[in-house]
């Protein structure tokens, strides 16, 4: 729609001009700040590096229109994961003119199946009831992924969901019935269920045996990640989830350090990796990771047949729906001036937040 926006540090007027004309519309673009709440590094730093890595990635997305992030996790020795949490809640203490809205973090790992592990590396541990509590008590997760089938997982993701995180499952072999086992162990608590980056790293759908895709298809009250990078998912299938998760499906990045540089050799989780035409494998050409950002996120759903406005909302109404944030992903008066500018191309000219504009 056409129109206008007055804003200081909230929005505070919002007039839209021809409502119901017909005529295609062209940018500039003001749209709400991007939400990831999947995203390892970017611009050299990683979340695994401490609170500098985590400062260095979330400056990066910045700059690519990412207001609102969560620093993700790698499965790595447990005092590793401590140590990088610690670093996140640094961050979040500190938050500086020119850095995106830390939240908090995204617990990717250690709680996963090693059989499906994708680029994680071989520290996968059980869900055990200290560690948990450890977790919950640091004060910083807000999204978990676990594998529902593990031992002691569904007591893990009622604990979690208590505490008010968001429990995601992912890196997983589950069934359907045990991936919906821990959908319903989590509403039971009034919790929020989800599905990390689906489709990959997880039991796929098949006619006989749905798998992990065909639960998160078939619960309309779980929300589901989607790294639209064209390396990970396909456009189809891409259509397919946002057919079966109309208002649930998210787009994340899922982006490591490499994001923003040159092709070329770079590290995950302490393995090495090749980033080849936007593509970052492990030795064994497994994808790992991406080097995807959110404004091309939403670009490349637009080129799979979205208008801009349901592909923007992808990254900006449905996380902020699913992290249960009011104040943000929408432009309507009395939210965060946390906006970014587009182009004609859907490229950032602009990011402001809180109404200061920072990139």
């Amino acid at each position: 729609m056409a129109g206008t926006i007055e804003f200081g540090e909230r929005i505070e007027r919002v007039e839209v001009r021809g409502a119901g004309n017909a005529e295609p519309l062209r940018g500039p673009y003001v749209a709400p700040g991007f939400i990831d709440v999947h995203v390892h590094g970017g611009g050299g730093g990683d979340t695994m590096d401490g609170a500098e890595g985590a400062r260095s990635l979330a400056r990066f997305h910045l700059s690519r229109g990412t207001t609102t992030v969560l620093p993700t996790t790698m499965t790595n020795p447990w005092s590793a994961i401590v140590s990088a949490l610690r670093g996140v809640g640094e961050l979040m203490a500190e938050m500086t003119p020119d850095m995106p809205d830390v939240l908090g973090a995204h617990l990717e790992g250690p709680f996963i199946n090693a059989g499906r592990l994708g680029a994680q590396p071989p520290d996968d541990l059980l869900p055990a009831a200290d560690l948990v509590a450890e977790v919950i008590a640091s004060g910083v997760v807000r999204v978990v992924t676990l594998a529902p089938e593990l031992d002691g997982a569904l007591d893990a993701a009622k604990e979690f969901a208590r505490a008010g995180v968001r429990v995601s499952y992912g890196h997983t072999l589950a069934t359907a019935e045990q991936a919906i086992a821990g959908v319903e162990a989590v509403r039971s608590v009034g919790g929020t269920p989800g599905f990390t980056h689906l489709y990959n790293a997880m039991s796929p759908l098949a006619s006989r045996e749905p798998g992990t895709v065909g639960a998160a298809m078939a619960r309309p009250d779980a929300y589901a990640e989607l790294i639209l990078d064209l390396h990970h998912v396909h456009p189809v299938a891409f259509r397919a989830a946002l057919a079966a998760k109309p208002g649930k499906l998210l787009l994340i990045t899922d982006a490591i350090r490499a994001a923003g540089l040159s092709d070329g050799e770079t590290d995950l989780g302490g393995q090495r990796v090749t980033v080849v035409r936007g593509a970052a494998r492990l030795a064994d050409g497994t994808l790992a990771g991406s080097v995807l950002t959110m404004d091309k996120a939403v670009r490349n759903a637009v080129a799979s047949g979205l208008s801009v406005a349901a592909a923007v909302a992808l990254a900006t109404a449905v996380p902020a729906d699913y992290l249960g944030l009011n104040d943000r992903g929408r432009l309507v008066e009395g939210a965060r001036a946390d906006l970014v500018v587009l182009d004609d191309e859907l490229r950032v000219e602009q990011v402001h937040m809180l109404g200061r504009q920072v990139a």
